[in-house]
């Protein structure tokens, strides 16, 4: 069993679902702690004729220190709900396939979720299965593991029972290779390669939400993630 794990990012790029096609079991870190800083948890940048379009959940940080992912909730004051779906039409309402995800979007800024995992979840699930993707997805506050850094993931591993897990090229710097070895635990890397694709508003730019994938290519969408890919080891 091929294992990977990732933070649960708002509207996440391409590169989290082309590693969840490579897993058998994608972990969601959603009992780590929430970054102080600007995180891609919490946003995302799209497009529009401007170039870069940022969008950003608020969330209730002040006086409550630290708090692991799951427990972080959105605040819902303002409106910014309504702005960020003018936005989004803005900016997509003339691509391909916007039309076919505009009820999800729509739902989605109509909904008061909770808690910010509750909402990123939710757009996670919903591209993987524009995806196709089947791969079984399990929160870490499911597996009662509570060690940190590599150990937590060797915990992960061992909870599932996986031989093997896998983490993107650049995690070589901080990810201790030699204790999944010590372990019985096979590490798998990957490089990731942004996919190039038809884009609205000029110059191509790289990385940006899935939905911008999704909008301009539709069905064609999965064969362009996968296309020129190289094969992990």
């Amino acid at each position: 069993m091929i294992i990977s794990a990732n933070q649960p990012y708002f509207c996440p790029f391409p590169g989290l679902f082309y590693k969840a096609l490579l897993s058998d079991v994608m972990i969601i870190l959603d009992e780590v702690q929430f970054p102080r800083g600007t995180t891609w948890i919490s946003r995302n940048r799209f497009k529009n004729d401007q170039g870069t379009l940022w969008l950003t959940i608020p969330v209730w940080k002040k006086g409550l220190g630290e708090q692991n992912i799951n427990q972080v909730r959105i605040c819902y004051e303002g409106r910014w709900p309504r702005k960020h779906l003018e936005s989004l039409k803005s900016a997509y309402g003339n691509a391909p396939y916007f039309v076919d995800h505009l009820r999800f979007i729509e739902g989605l800024f109509a909904s008061r979720f909770e808690k910010i995992i509750d909402l990123n979840l939710a757009i996670i699930r919903y591209l993987m299965d524009c995806f196709q993707i089947k791969t079984q997805i399990v929160l870490l506050s499911e597996l009662g593991v509570k060690a940190r850094a590599t150990q937590l993931l060797i915990e992960v591993c061992q909870a599932m029972g996986a031989t093997a897990f896998l983490a993107q090229s650049p995690a070589k710097k901080y990810l201790e290779a030699e204790l999944f070895q010590q372990n019985g635990i096979k590490v798998r890397f990957f490089r990731y390669v942004p996919p190039i694709y038809p884009q609205l508003w000029g110059d191509f730019l790289t990385n940006l939400s899935t939905f911008d994938l999704v909008f301009n290519c539709g069905p064609k969408a999965g064969d362009i993630l996968m296309r020129h890919q190289p094969v992990a080891r």
